[in-house]
């Protein structure tokens, strides 16, 4: 194994699940019993550079296939934090009609939606075609492949860099993160500006979010590790905002490294606190798995005692979070009846691994469960606002990162 961005040799694996298949690899009823695909799911730190990556072994064409079940516009709170992130960009670099926006994994246009309301001309690049066809829809220029060096030399030699390059909770999903990068800097104008959203490493660190860990995420980043890739291509980190989306992410801004913009005091600020954190030092990677561990046990207990007590639990959002979760613990469907998601793309399959049944959040007020587990935690605000129903049979909702704890009513 070669560190992904600096080539070195990596000796530390810092977490390892076992085997897992692909976490958005639902099932349908006549695949379940069937082979699934499973692969290592180990985190390696690199101690030169200190980039965290999956271990090599899942392909693209496996991970992200032509019916990628991920619909970005199901969740209202990440549509609104698109509305708001549109209208502060717009403002912050004065974007009008003559400007061009790109976007990586546009997704099913969640958020160009917002520029093609204003009238600002952009486009999506999207590899997975059951979105892409969905943003189309919407009146938004998609193209099907995946970004990197050379699709953006072609965007390059058909006149199109772009004022502002857009990548949400893209930068972690790209096997090469190195040719990734030099693609943003090709396509990127001159005076143009990046900017990229990703869970924040040092956050899945200090709670315990073990369960973002999935074949899909190549990369655990840093905003030192992001710096130090962006300098090697010629780009520059020129500021920084912390998120309080997906658990804790980071928001960069790039820029070409000529760029006379000079750079915000919150990039020195972060930096300064992820080597506070000990985000330089092995032994912080080295204590991370016992936690882990102890989530997987204390969740085993949880539905152990429940089912013994003949008491019912569900689950909420069939995320790929909660699959690594289910699937490291080793749950099945006789410990979790089934999982409501409001994905109608995921409606009647099957989670993979676990094989728990997929339903509508109608089931919910037929089946009455005592027990609620959201596996999407970094949205249980949310699922609870609209799940209100639970409480009134008495049900509890429960989250299991970064420790078990049991929400709502009394059962």
């Amino acid at each position: 194994m070669e560190c992904h961005h600096c080539r070195n040799e990596l000796k530390h694996v810092f977490l390892d699940l076992g085997e897992a298949p692909p976490s958005n690899s639902y099932l349908l009823e006549d695949e379940v019993g069937g082979a699934e695909k499973c692969y290592p799911l180990k985190l390696y730190v690199c101690e030169t550079c200190w980039l965290v990556q999956t271990e090599d072994t899942a392909s693209g064409d496996d991970l992200f296939p032509e019916d990628y079940a991920y619909f970005s516009s199901v969740s209202t709170s990440w549509l609104d934090h698109a509305r708001r992130y549109v209208d502060m960009i717009t403002e912050r670099l004065g974007l009008g009609a003559d400007s061009f926006v790109l976007e990586i994994a546009s997704n099913d246009g969640y958020l160009l939606r917002n520029f093609v309301a204003r009238g600002i001309p952009c486009l999506g690049i999207e590899p997975t075609t059951c979105t892409a066809e969905v943003a189309k829809g919407l009146g938004i220029p998609v193209i099907c492949e995946f970004f990197g060096s050379d699709f953006a030399a072609g965007l390059v030699s058909n006149g199109q860099q772009a004022d502002l390059i857009i990548g949400n909770n893209v930068y972690a999903h790209v096997p090469d993160i190195n040719d990734f990068t030099e693609g943003l800097k090709k396509a990127l104008k001159s005076g143009g500006t990046i900017t990229l959203e990703f869970p924040h490493l040092m956050t899945l660190l200090e709670y315990s979010q073990f369960d973002t860990v999935y074949h899909e995420h190549y990369s655990y980043l840093s905003l030192y590790t992001v710096s130090l890739i962006f300098q090697r291509v010629g780009l520059r980190v020129c500021d920084v905002e912390k998120l309080p989306t997906h658990g804790g992410s980071l928001r960069v801004y790039g820029c070409h490294a000529d760029d006379p913009r000079p750079d915000s005091e919150r990039v020195a600020s972060i930096l300064d606190e992820e080597v506070s954190a000990g985000m330089k030092e092995m032994g912080t990677y080295l204590d991370f798995q016992p936690r882990v561990d102890q989530i997987r046990d204390d969740l085993l207990v949880f539905l152990t005692e429940q089912k013994k007590a003949g008491r019912s639990v569900a689950a909420y959002g069939a995320a790929a979070k909660g699959n690594t979760l289910l699937n490291y613990a080793g749950v099945k469907s006789d410990l979790i009846s089934f999982v409501c998601d409001a994905a109608p793309s995921k409606q009647g399959k099957y989670m993979p691994g676990s094989h728990i049944p997929i339903v509508a959040p109608a089931v919910l007020k037929e089946r009455k469960p005592d027990f609620v587990i959201i596996l999407p935690w970094n949205i249980t605000h949310e699922i609870i606002g609209q799940e209100t129903c639970v409480c009134e049979w008495g049900g509890r909702f429960v989250v299991a990162i970064p420790s078990l704890n049991i929400l709502g009513a009394a059962v």
